[in-house]
């Protein structure tokens, strides 16, 4: 690709100088071990080693107990480096880059390498000035002109505190500046940049630090790409995909994101179109990933030569589609050629230009974005608007820390929690120091502290309590994810001489960190249910008695309701909502197609996925709060997704968050102990007190159904569509599961455990409502109860079952998606006009309380189909009914609502139409209680509001018969007789058979 050939003076130019009397230049260098000339100008500064020695432990102990999370900005020192030739030390230089190099090899051994700056190219002069004695130019000058760009490369080892040059074999890139680079491993990818003759070439080079000898190669691309360009920004995001982002091609800045994968050979650049918000076409931006996946591109200056003080998050969706989001927060502000790196969840970022000869400065010179709380913090404080604080040219200012990091196009590094910073320019003076600070908040991961963050940042006071996930393993290697997603292999030998390929796969990076990674039955009567109802609608009858209520048998909620039309007797006459300043542009509509996940046959488990109308099925008839401001609590739903402190719920996720490789196990022995089971109860009904009792939850985000016990589908369900970890989807989604977790399937304690481990962990992105089988009185009988004592012992189990059913008398009951959609586990049954009335339920709340509002809520079920209106007595037991289309739409009406969404019944489908489509039944067990044939389905709602469902079918029945496999057969008894005794509520849709004198109806 041919662009116009540019001068590299031309093209990176230097904003005017309007100081008269610039500060004096640094004396020569030494050729022994350095001081940095940055100290000899600035006495008052801290000369400092590599943090870590006991008097500045000591010192940051001291610090840390005066500070409130979260903590601002770090304070930078010089480093007294080690040089022992004049040419190890890379010398005063700007528009290089820094990258940080994982470890090689294993701590110990002969052939271990430690983590590594390295330090390519950049300027080593001024135009009609030397690197020795740089001068700036006279004020008035159009601008600084950069000259004497190089390619050589240099080495900071950081645990002998060492500079030195190193002399690569192999191809090297031209000299050049105002390139990009990053790290894939143990190698260095270049891209990029602009060189005496002009713009570079578009080609990847890579420093291959994975031998003994660095070598440099040429990685082969097919097909187009990003063309030459400068003054871009490069990053690896989730461990995969190389992104290359805006720049200038020697024309105009540009606003283009380009991929490539670095899984898929042979190697191919593809232009994306991400969704959402993004930059303006910018150049010298900065953008770093951070170790879930999340890519954050800050400032830059737009094509009018204007700073840009947001940042933006890029991350990729399971289904492919890329996403941008204006990150939270208030910048201190705008600002281009600065550095930025993230340590865990914080973007520290450092220095800048804001055009005109100013200089960011004072304590906005850095700056950190903290994620996990979503605010930006100086070196103060938070931000809270923007800081105008005192931009001169040249003139030194400020305490000698904020004159420290005022500068620009330097670059920087993480290694562990220390940030680095190298050269850059001052007033006309090219830079030869190397800074560090150090993330004291990296460690800060306990709820107490992350609490206070998060109150700090103006959070709602229901808000969850993330923690930074560590983006390293204190070595500096990138950290293997808990499920496997991040693999390191072996490093294989580089190519011979005279090769021009490189592998620069991640399986290609280092080697230190490895991870292992009929229907007939349906329509009997069901008995016993009904008998369990009754029993409590005898409760809840003798209560409302002994209360002295007394209501109409068609459509009385007692004391809970209200006339139908009418508004409820509350407090608040309206129902307030949290997000009543946002409102979707568009109404919610169905999606015309269904993606549908083949079943399985012949032994071939990699279901083809297709998508199909739903006309064409035979039985089927954003997020936290948007507050003020606006655009910073609409990013949070993107940005916040960190996870709480480490305990019992993380060994849960890690054992049974498995979508692909889990297997029912061969013992039925459970995984945890009683004590780990309640003080995961503990954890999540503490969560779940903090919750309302009807929840606002924004889109996108995906619904599930009635799961009973059938763990292995809810991973099939992740392993299609997106699992709820940093390696699936919890990034950009939200989860929303309506209840009926236990009873009926083999592993019920798998299903309530990880729900709940998921709910510690991600508290604002998981959601949990109750649905009818989360009462004792139900699974005492329906396989629950049995289940706790056969996996793990009379006592034991009776205690856990006991103390599980304690936590769903906590659960929430409703949710409401955008304020347009309400979800439930049942039904409004006769009783439930209003929202407000499901809101004023206290919890804990058990099944024999005496609301008919909590009944109808939990056991109602729409009528037959569409035809038939008003209220019916429902066949699951006396006292209980079900509704018609036409309260389906009063109740629409009356709260302003466009769907219902709801679970409780089994559709052939997985799920199914009601009411002209304003009620959807949703189901996610297939082929339930091992009889049905009924597929699963989950429903995922976009931004845009369309509802989407997608399905699983029922697996094939499986090669090895119960008599051939003792562990089989042992699993299955005693579920299989229990739903044999108590067969399930038959399928939607599905006629009772006639004379059968144990239908429901017939026998009740």
């Amino acid at each position: 690709m041919e662009v116009e050939s540019a001068s590299m003076g031309a093209m990176l130019e230097q904003p005017q100088q309007i100081s008269s009397q610039p500060p004096p230049p640094p004396p020569p260098r030494p050729a022994a071990p350095v001081v940095s000339s940055q100290d000899e100008q600035n006495p008052a500064s801290q000369q400092a080693p590599v943090p870590g020695t006991p008097d500045q432990a000591q010192q940051q102990s001291q610090q840390a107990a005066f500070i409130r999370p979260p903590r601002p900005a770090p304070s930078y020192r010089v480093v007294n480096a080690i040089i022992e030739k004049k040419e190890d030390g890379p010398g005063p230089r700007c528009g290089h880059t820094l990258t940080s190099v994982a470890a090689v090899g294993e701590q110990g051994t002969a052939g271990y390498i430690g983590p590594r700056l390295i330090l390519f190219g950049g300027a080593t002069a001024l135009e009609g000035n030397s690197a020795a004695a740089p001068t700036p130019p006279p004020a008035g000058n159009a601008g600084i002109r950069l000259a004497g760009a190089t390619a050589d490369v240099h080495c900071f080892d950081i645990i002998s505190n060492k500079w030195s040059r190193l002399n690569a074999v192999g191809e090297p890139p031209s000299p050049r500046a105002a390139h990009a680079a990053t790290a894939v491993g143990s190698m260095v990818v270049i891209q990029g940049g602009i060189g005496p003759a002009g713009v570079s070439s578009e080609d990847l080079h890579v420093l291959d630090l994975t031998q003994a000898r660095p070598r440099w190669h040429r990685v082969v691309v097919q097909g187009p790409g990003p063309g030459p360009r400068y003054g871009h920004v490069m990053a690896l995001v989730g461990q995969r995909f190389l992104l290359c982002i805006g720049g200038n091609d020697g024309k105009r800045p540009l606003a283009d994101v380009w991929a490539l994968d670095t899984a898929a050979k042979p190697y191919e650049w593809r232009r994306l179109e991400p969704e959402g918000d993004g930059p303006p076409p910018c150049m010298y931006a900065t953008a770093s990933a951070r170790s879930d996946g999340l890519l954050l591109l800050c400032g830059g200056r737009d094509a009018s030569s204007v700073p840009i003080a947001n940042a933006f998050g890029l991350a990729k969706h399971r289904d492919g589609r890329w996403e941008w989001a204006i990150a939270p927060g208030v910048s201190p502000s705008p600002r281009y050629q600065h550095a930025a790196v993230f340590v865990n969840a914080r973007l520290h970022v450092s220095g800048g230009a804001l055009g005109g000869g100013r200089m960011v400065e004072d304590g906005s010179s850095v700056a950190v974005l903290d994620t996990a709380a979503g605010v930006w913090c100086d070196r103060k404080s938070i931000v809270s608007s923007p800081r105008t604080g005192r931009y001169s040219a040249d003139a030194a200012g400020g305490d000698a820390s904020s004159e420290l990091t005022r500068r620009c196009r330097h670059a920087a590094a993480a290694v562990g929690d220390l940030i680095f910073l190298y050269g850059g320019l001052r007033g006309g003076v090219l830079l030869d120091d190397l800074l560090v600070a150090e993330d004291l908040a990296a460690a800060e991961t306990t709820p107490a502290a992350l609490q206070a963050a998060a109150i700090a940042a103006t959070a709602a006071p229901n808000a969850s309590v993330p923690a930074a996930k560590p983006a390293t393993d204190g070595q500096g290697k990138p950290a293997p994810s808990s499920d496997g997603s991040v693999v390191m292999e072996e490093p294989v030998a580089g190519p011979v001489n005279g090769d021009m390929t490189m592998d620069i796969s991640s399986e290609n990076a280092v080697a230190d960190h490895r991870t292992s990674k009929g229907v007939e039955s349906l329509v009997e009567a069901s008995a016993a249910e009904a008998e369990a109802i009754s029993a409590t609608m005898a409760k809840v009858a003798a209560l409302r008695q002994a209360n002295g209520e007394v209501g109409s048998p068609e459509r009385d909620g007692g004391a809970d309701a209200s006339t139908s039309g009418a508004s409820p007797v509350t407090k608040g006459a309206k129902r307030e909502s949290s997000t009543m300043n946002h409102t979707p542009q568009t109404g919610v509509r169905l999606y015309h197609r269904a993606v549908v996940v083949a079943a399985e046959s012949g032994g071939n488990l990699g279901g083809m996925v297709r998508q199909l109308s739903i006309d064409q099925f035979e039985n089927e008839g954003r997020r936290v709060s948007y507050g003020t401001p606006e655009s910073a609590n609409a990013a949070r739903k993107l940005l916040d997704r960190t996870t709480s402190e480490i305990g019992v719920q993380k060994k849960v996720i890690n054992y049974l968050l498995k979508p692909r490789g889990w297997k029912p196990p061969v013992r039925r022995q459970f995984f945890l102990d009683v004590n780990e089971i309640l003080e995961l109860c503990e954890k999540a009904e503490r969560v779940f007190q903090r919750e309302n009792t009807v929840l606002q939850v924004r889109a996108p985000v995906k619904i599930f159904g009635d799961l009973h016990g059938q763990f292995g589908d809810l991973m099939r369900l992740f392993d299609e569509y997106g699992s709820p970890s940093t390696a699936g989807d919890i990034t950009y989604i939200d989860y929303l599961f309506l209840g009926d977790y236990v009873d009926r399937g083999q592993h019920s304690l798998e299903t309530i455990s990880l729900l709940l481990a998921l709910k510690i962990d991600y508290p604002r992105n998981v959601h949990l409502i109750r649905g009818n089988h989360e009462a004792a009185d139900i699974n005492a009988l329906f396989g629950f109860r049995i289940e706790c004592i056969e996996r793990m012992g009379e006592r034991e189990g009776i205690w856990t079952w006991q103390r599980i059913n304690q936590l769903f008398n906590w659960l929430p009951l409703a949710a409401l998606i955008e304020d347009k959609i309400i979800c439930m586990h049942g039904g409004i049954g006769r009783s439930i006009n209003h929202v407000e009335q499901i809101e004023n339920l206290q919890r804990p709340i058990s099944m024999d309380s005496g609301s008919v509002i909590l009944m109808d809520l939990l056991w109602s079920d729409p009528t037959e189909n569409d035809s038939v209106e008003g209220l019916r007595p429902n066949a699951r037991g006396p006292g209980l009914v079900t509704f018609g289309p036409d309260r389906v739409m009063e109740f629409c009406k009356n709260n302003n609502l466009q769907l219902i969404v709801r679970a409780h019944e089994c559709v052939m489908d997985g799920f199914e139409r009601f009411a002209q489509g304003h009620l959807i039944t949703l189901f996610s067990a297939t082929n339930y209680c091992g009889t049905a044939n009924n597929a699963g389905a989950i429903l995922v709602l976009g931004r845009d509001l369309v509802v989407v469902p997608k399905l699983i079918h029922p697996l094939p029945p499986a090669v090895t018969s119960p008599e051939s496999s003792p562990e089989h057969q042992l699993e299955d008894t005693w579920m299989h007789e229990l739903n044999v005794q108590r067969p399930p509520t038959p399928t939607r849709g599905r006629p009772h058979p006639a004379g059968n004198e144990r239908s429901v109806a017939a026998w009740i």
